[in-house]
């Protein structure tokens, strides 16, 4: 998918293709291949090398996204140029597999759907206790669960894949 992205003025040609977790990306011509994880809704794990980087994203009321990547924000425009309408687009719209992993180590409390069900973008899936909270796990796109890969009362290292969504 070709997206152009806009920040303080710039604008960025970017290329993605996505396969499972693994991400082929170009950004005005240099390639990166990246590991992409979101283990909760706006929340993405980005592995590039050794170098792990945690990206929170939101949409600002004027279309643009709101990204955090450590203590730093930056607000930035996407438009789809296929779309000449300029449609905004987020990385959890690529299409393929996406995996629901864990940040933590945590148990298993409680699983809220089952392989072939349809859910929506934003949809709990499975529930994680880490350090004495539960956390609810939610589809990041509209697909169906195509594997639940932990039980209730298992207990999942940090990154473990819990859940996919086709």
């Amino acid at each position: 998918m070709k997206y152009i992205a806009e920040h303080n003025g710039n604008e960025y040609q970017i290329e993605l293709s996505r396969n499972g977790r693994i991400v082929s990306a170009s950004v005005d011509g240099r390639s990166y291949e990246i590991e992409v994880s979101e283990p909760e809704s706006g929340v993405y794990l980005i592995k590039n090398g050794p170098k792990i980087y945690e990206a929170a994203v939101g949409k600002v009321e004027d279309g643009t996204f709101r990204t955090r990547i450590g203590e730093h924000y930056f607000d930035i425009g996407v438009a789809d140029p296929k779309r000449l309408r300029g449609r905004s687009s987020a990385a959890g719209d690529l299409d393929g597999v996406a995996e629901i992993r864990t940040a933590m180590p945590g148990k298993i409390v409680r699983v809220l759907v089952g392989v072939g069900d349809a859910v929506e973008k934003g949809d709990g899936t499975i529930v994680v206790e880490a350090m004495k909270m539960q956390n609810e796990l939610k589809s990041p796109k509209t697909g169906t669960v195509g594997e639940i890969r932990f039980a209730e009362g298992a207990t999942a290292a940090a990154g473990d894949v819990l859940v996919t969504i086709e």
